[in-house]
């Protein structure tokens, strides 16, 4: 009888892990055979387990067969096998401490520090740095949530887009369609990639420490495109739900079709069905009824496009758009100190075209470009309030933080009076609306219904109650 041999003593532990990593992975939709799972406790057994990034990889070349399984692959890999708590500066740090724990910095010298290491480009000090950012702003211990909502009480402090404009002008690259400013800028965002990825890596870490790995991947596997968080969406998930908006919209559409068919049926038409009854002997077999006028919504959108909130307004733009014939008209406006129409940069289709228009053509930074609700309002109840008729739905899109500067409640009852239905999409979890600047509550009296509306699908439910 053939014998077998045990593994080596220091991969025991090992192989138990490794087997609930490819349960894991199982679980993800990722398609692991046993063969995989021999070839990966081999490869295991002669790569050096203290080496991470090879260990990485020699999992992945056994345990993936396609690309679009890297994604889940990486997350899960983050989960079972983290990082070690220390790194290689940190030696003089009292015991138990990290970087960030305690009080935070303030935010200012926190984000000088990172355009330095940004610069510099050291993965080392970024991830300390991520550590940091994680333990000042994500307070991941103690609490419950899922990965997107620590990760959206970290990037809610600093805009990784904005970091990217500060690195360019520290960089001194004015010129964009310069090459070396193009391959200079292409650099800084595989930076802050990285950055992220790491911040990402940090708060699962803290999570699996605090829960256990199997309790955290069962929520760490990849959602679909249309259930993607909006604020904590990456470029890659961007992309894919790119693609998923116009699939999604059509199957919106032919519901909404149906439904307006179903609703048209008014009241019973006694000539007609009496007509009709004279084929079958007079039994009423086809009752005819009295068709009713459905009419369809004029919408109005006013969109936040500031940087914490953009990818939610141009993706809900993106998405009316597409629905744009189940409405009797679309007009879009966008605002961050202050509001303009847009609704012609988006007439060809071309989002990702008219968001980049949007920032140079519109007329939509009064101040200091920072998000002002109170003020934006004022100036569309007094520049636009014509685009509003008694069949109007507004939508007004935004987290409602309004940096602590007046309300103007009244220019929103304003609109509100001037038209049909007023309702709020807000992609902030409802747990922190009202928390430091939010006046989400002030301007919730105010609508029909403030909606938390952090997705494509949560978005997609909500199109089809209105339209």
């Amino acid at each position: 009888m053939t014998s077998i041999t045990p593994p080596d003593p220091q991969l025991k532990g090992l192989q138990a892990r490794l087997l609930d990593f490819q349960h894991a992975m199982r679980d993800a939709g990722v398609p692991v055979a046993i063969s995989d799972g021999m070839d990966a406790m081999r490869a295991a057994g002669v790569v050096d387990l203290m080496d991470r990034d090879v260990f990485r990889e020699s999992l992945a070349a056994t345990l993936t067969s396609s690309a679009s399984h890297r994604m889940a692959f990486d997350t899960l890999f983050d989960i079972y096998f983290p990082r070690t708590h220390a790194l290689p500066d940190e030696d003089e740090a009292p015991a138990g401490s990290a970087p960030g724990e305690g009080d935070p910095r303030d935010i200012q010298d926190f984000l000088a520090d990172l355009i330095d290491q940004l610069m510099q480009g050291d993965d080392a000090a970024l991830r300390a740095m991520a550590r940091e950012a994680v333990a000042s702003y994500g307070r991941v211990e103690n609490a419950d949530g899922s990965q997107s909502y620590f990760a959206y009480r970290v990037y809610r402090n600093f805009n990784l887009k904005g970091l990217l404009r500060r690195l360019m002008g520290e960089a001194g690259i004015e010129d964009d369609d310069d090459l070396v400013s193009r391959l200079m800028a292409d650099e800084f965002e595989a930076r802050l990639r990285r950055f992220r990825e790491e911040i990402d890596a940090e708060i699962r870490r803290r999570q699996v420490e605090q829960r256990g790995p199997e309790a955290i991947a069962k929520r760490a596997a990849r959602p679909l495109p249309e259930d993607v968080d909006f604020f904590s969406i990456t470029a890659d998930e961007q992309a894919h739900m790119r693609r998923a908006v116009r699939p999604l919209a059509r199957k919106l559409a032919t519901r909404l079709a149906v439904k307006r068919k179903r609703a048209r049926d008014g009241q019973l038409d006694i000539r007609k069905t009496l007509r009709r009854a004279l084929g079958s002997g007079g039994v009423p077999i086809d009752p005819a009824f009295r068709a009713k006028k459905i009419h369809r919504p004029e919408l109005v959108l006013i969109c936040d496009v500031s940087g914490s909130v953009a990818a939610f307004a141009k993706f809900t733009l993106m998405f009316t758009h597409a629905l744009q014939g189940q409405f009797s008209r679309v007009r879009s406006f966008a605002f961050i100190d202050t509001c303009d129409e847009v609704t012609h940069l988006f007439a060809d289709g071309d989002f990702s075209g008219g968001m980049a228009r949007m920032q140079t053509e519109a007329d939509l930074v009064w101040l200091d470009g920072h998000s002002d609700y109170g003020h934006a309002f004022e100036v569309f109840a007094r520049k636009f309030r014509s685009a509003l008729t008694p069949r109007s739905t507004v939508i007004v899109l935004g987290d409602a933080r309004n940096n602590y500067r007046a309300a103007n409640t009244w220019a929103l009852k304003e609109m509100k009076e001037h038209s049909k239905r007023l309702f709020w999409l807000n992609p902030e979890p409802a747990v922190q609306w009202d928390s430091g600047d939010s006046v989400a509550s002030d301007y919730a009296l105010v609508c029909d219904r403030m909606v938390e509306c952090r997705n494509l699908n949560q978005l997609a439910s909500f199109i089809e109650t209105i339209a």
